[in-house]
C-alpha cells in the first residue's frame, strides 16, 4: 500500500487532502474495538495459574523484552528450515533526493520492462509524455501504480514463455497533464470533470500481458489473444454466501450478483488450479455517505471508514458517477447505491488464460481492506488462504475452504472459494496462537450483535473479528509462505499509534510503541497443516535503523544485516529466499539515512538480510515474481518521484515493472 502522490506541476489531490487534515487517510485507524490486550490476557491467566502478578509486572517494567514471548521453552521450531544459497554482494543504500535509478548487484542486469501507458490491447496508441492520452486510450494501455504481480508459465516452455499479471492499485496526479481538476461547490462537495474521472477509472485494475524470452531478452508479445485489461468498470460476478442478499443489491443491480469493476488492487494470490486472486485494498476511500445520521446506523460504513460528509476521501468520483454516492436515496430501489460499498473489498478470481471469462468476487473469504490472499496446500489437498487487513490496529485472517483441491477435478476446484470458514488470528504472549472462527452463531456472532446471517459476518468481517477478540496488529501487509516448511510470514509495516491507547497497547507481537519501522512475524501451523486451529509464532525480525530479533533466550538483540524500514511486500522464491520490498517516506523523519526504498533478501534460518536493489526517490518496491527455474525476477517500482524510467530529469515518471537477470544466466540471489 502507498499513500504518496507525486506531481511536479499542477494541482494535487494530495495537497487537497492535506488541506483537510487527512494527508494519510489510508492509515487512519477505524477500529473502535476494545479487545483485551495480550498482556492483560497473559497476566490474567498467570494470576489464575500461579496466584502472582510479579512476572507480568516485570515484563512491563523498563525496556520491552521477550520474556513472555514466543517459544519461552527455548526451543526454536523454525530451525529445521533448509538454508537457501544467498551469494550476491549487497548494494549500498541510495541516499539523496536526486536518486532516479534502479541499482542491483554487480553481475546482474535490471531493465525497465512494462511501464504505465505501454500498449496492452490491439489498437493502443503510443503513451504521450504530456499525459494527453484520453480515457479511451488508457483502457488499452498499462494502468498506473503497478503492485501485486504473478508470472503464469506456459507448460511447453515454462521459463521462456508465459503471462504476466499485474495489479494497478490507484491513479496518481501525473495521470493528467496538469494534475486533476478539483472545484468546491457551495455545499462543500468536490466536483470533478467526467473525462478525468473516466481516465482514472481506466488506470485502475489489472493488466494481463503475454511475454516471451527471445535471444536472451524478455519481450512483450503484441498482439496477443491473452492480453487483457480489467478496470473500475469491468463487469464482474458476485458469488458465495453474500451474493444475492439484500445488502448486495443496488438500483443498478437488483439481483446483487453483478458489479462493475475492481478498485485499489494491491497485493494478490494464486490458486493451485491456476487462477489469479486480485485483492481490493483501500476501496473505502472512493465512497461517501452524505447523510451522517444514516451513516451512524450502518455499522459497516463506520467500521470500514466510509466518508460521512460532503465528499469521499479521495478522487471525488461521486460527483460524476452515482455508484460512488452511497447516500441512502429513499425514492430509488434498494436506496440507490447505499449498498455499493458492500460490493468492494473482496477477493476477485479470474483465469488469465481465458480472456473471455468473467471475473468473480468470492464473498466466502470475507470483506476487508485486503492486502493479499496467499495460498498454502497440504499433501491431502487441504488449503488455506492468508490475508492481512492493512490499517493500523487491524487483523490477520485465513480462509479454509470446505473442499479439498483435486487436480483431477478442475470443475470442482473452480467452486472451492465459494464455501469455507474465515478465521482471525489471536497471538498469545507465550508464543502460542489460535484461529478463531468467524461464523454466525459462534463466538458471540449473534443476531443481538447485528450478525443475523453469515452474509452479515462476511460483509462486516472487521466487526466480527472485533467481537471474537482478534489481536490488533501493526498494519498487516503481505503474507508469504515458505515453499518447503509452509511457515507463514506477515509484514507488519508500521504503526505510530502503537502504545497510544489501551486497545493498541504494546504487546508481544507488536512490541514497540510509536512503531515507525515495522516488523516481520512468522508462524507454524500445528502439525504443519493449513486447516489447523492453533499455531506457534515468533518475531522474525524488527526493522529500523538497527535490525533486531529475538535470541535463544527470547531477548531482543541486534541483528547483522542491511537495515531497512517498513517491510511491505514479501515473497519466497523456489529455494526459500525471503524477498522483502519496502515502502516508507525516505525523505521524512524518522527515515532519513535509511536510503531509498529497496528490495532485500533474507535467510529464514540465520535472519541475515542483504540489500539486493535500491529504487528511485519517491517509489515503493513491490510486486515480486519469477520464473520457475529462478533465473528471472520481476519487481515493480511504484510511483517514482522524478523521471524514472527515463531518468533524464524531465520526463513524466511512470510506475514500471523491472525485469532482472543474472549475467551468467544463473539463479537470482545466488
Amino acid at each position: 500500500m502507498s499513500k504518496r502522490f507525486f506531481l511536479k506541476n499542477g494541482n494535487s489531490l494530495q495537497a487537497d487532502l492535506t488541506a483537510q487534515g487527512v494527508a494519510d487517510i489510508d492509515d487512519i485507524a477505524v477500529n473502535p474495538a476494545d479487545n483485551e490486550s495480550l498482556w492483560a490476557l497473559t497476566c490474567s491467566r498467570r494470576k489464575l495459574a500461579t496466584g502472582s502478578m510479579s512476572l507480568c509486572l516485570a515484563s512491563l517494567a523498563g525496556p520491552f523484552s521477550l520474556s513472555g514471548c514466543a517459544n519461552t521453552s527455548g526451543r526454536n521450531i523454525f530451525n529445521d528450515t533448509l538454508r537457501p544459497d544467498i551469494g550476491f554482494t549487497p548494494v549500498p543504500a541510495a541516499i539523496g533526493a536526486s536518486v532516479d535509478t534502479v541499482t542491483v548487484p554487480q553481475g546482474y542486469t535490471a531493465r525497465a520492462f512494462y511501464s504505465w501507458g505501454d500498449a496492452v490491447l490491439e489498437g493502443s496508441p503510443a503513451w504521450q509524455q504530456d499525459a494527453s492520452n484520453s480515457a479511451a486510450d488508457q483502457i488499452l494501455q498499462a494502468g498506473q501504480n503497478h503492485d501485486g504481480m504473478h508470472f503464469f508459465p506456459f507448460s511447453d516452455a515454462p521459463n521462456e514463455h508465459g503471462l504476466l499479471v499485474i495489479n494497478h492499485e490507484y491513479s496518481n496526479d501525473t495521470l493528467h497533464p496538469s494534475g486533476p481538476t478539483v472545484t468546491t461547490a457551495a455545499d462543500g462537495s468536490k466536483q470533478r470533470p467526467a473525462q478525468e474521472v473516466a481516465k482514472e477509472q481506466a488506470a485502475h485494475g489489472v493488466s494481463v500481458i503475454e511475454i516471451k524470452r527471445s535471444d536472451g531478452q524478455w519481450q512483450q508479445v503484441l498482439p496477443s489473444r491473452y492480453n487483457r485489461r480489467l478496470s473500475a468498470n469491468t463487469p464482474m460476478d458476485i458469488s458465495g454466501p453474500a451474493a444475492a442478499t439484500d445488502a448486495m443489491k443496488t438500483a443498478q443491480d437488483p439481483t446483487g450478483t453483478r458489479v462493475l469493476g475492481t478498485l485499489n488492487n494491491c497485493s494478490m494470490g494464486v490458486t493451485p488450479w491456476g487462477t489469479y486472486l486480485t485483492c481490493e485494498e483501500n476501496w473505502k476511500n472512493y465512497f461517501v455517505n452524505g447523510d451522517q445520521e444514516d451513516w451512524k446506523k450502518r455499522p459497516s460504513h463506520q467500521r470500514y471508514g466510509i466518508a460521512a460528509g460532503a465528499h469521499s476521501h479521495k478522487y471525488y468520483w461521486e460527483s460524476v458517477d452515482e455508484r460512488f454516492d452511497a447516500t441512502f436515496k429513499p425514492g430509488l430501489p434498494y436506496g440507490g447505491f447505499v449498498n455499493e460499498p458492500n460490493r468492494f473489498g473482496w477477493v476477485v478470481e479470474f483465469d488469465p488464460f481465458d480472456p473471455s471469462a468473467t471475473p468473480v468476487k468470492r464473498t466466502a473469504l470475507g470483506r476487508l481492506v485486503r492486502e493479499g490472499c496467499t495460498c498454502v496446500q497440504a499433501t491431502d489437498g487441504s488449503l488455506a488462504f492468508y490475508s492481512g487487513d492493512d490499517t493500523r490496529g487491524e487483523y490477520v485472517y485465513k480462509f479454509v475452504p470446505d473442499g479439498k483441491y483435486d487436480p483431477s477435478n478442475p470443475s470442482a476446484n473452480r467452486r472451492l472459494l465459494d464455501s469455507g470458514t474465515v478465521y482471525c488470528a489471536v497471538y498469545h504472549a507465550d508464543g502460542s496462537g489460535e484461529w478463531r472462527a468467524l461464523v454466525q452463531g459462534q463466538n458471540g456472532l449473534t443476531a443481538q450483535r447485528g450478525f443475523h446471517t453469515q452474509a452479515d459476518v462476511l460483509i462486516n468481517l472487521r466487526g466480527a473479528a472485533d467481537v471474537v477478540g482478534a489481536t490488533p496488529m501493526d498494519r498487516p501487509e503481505w503474507v508469504a509462505v515458505h515453499p518447503q516448511s509452509t511457515d507463514g510470514y506477515v509484514a507488519l509495516t508500521n504503526n505510530d499509534e502503537r502504545g497510544s491507547t489501551e486497545r493498541q497497547a504494546v504487546d508481544a507481537a507488536n512490541p514497540r510503541a510509536d512503531n515507525h519501522h515495522g516488523q516481520i512475524l512468522r508462524w507454524r501451523e500445528h502439525g504443519q497443516h493449513p486447516a489447523s486451529l492453533t499455531f506457534e509464532w515468533e518475531l522474525f525480525l524488527l526493522a529500523g535503523p538497527t535490525l533486531s530479533a529475538p535470541d535463544a533466550k527470547n531477548q531482543i538483540v541486534p541483528l547483522e544485516g542491511d537495515r531497512f524500514s517498513c517491510p511491505d511486500g514479501l515473497w519466497f522464491d523456489r529455494d526459500g529466499r525471503l524477498w522483502i520490498g519496502t515502502d516508507y517516506d525516505e525523505l521524512e523523519e524518522p527515515y532519513l539515512g535509511q536510503g531509498m526504498n529497496q528490495l532485500l533478501c533474507a535467510d529464514p534460518v540465520t535472519r541475515q538480510v542483504r540489500r539486493f536493489m535500491t529504487g528511485p526517490v519517491g517509489s515503493e518496491i513491490t510486486g515480486l515474481t519469477g520464473t520457475p527455474d529462478g533465473t528471472t525476477l520481476w519487481f515493480n517500482v511504484q510511483h517514482p518521484g522524478l523521471s524514472y524510467p527515463a531518468s533524464d530529469g524531465k520526463s513524466r515518471p511512470r510506475s514500471t515493472t523491472v525485469v532482472v537477470t543474472k549475467n551468467d544466466g544463473g539463479v537470482i540471489g545466488t
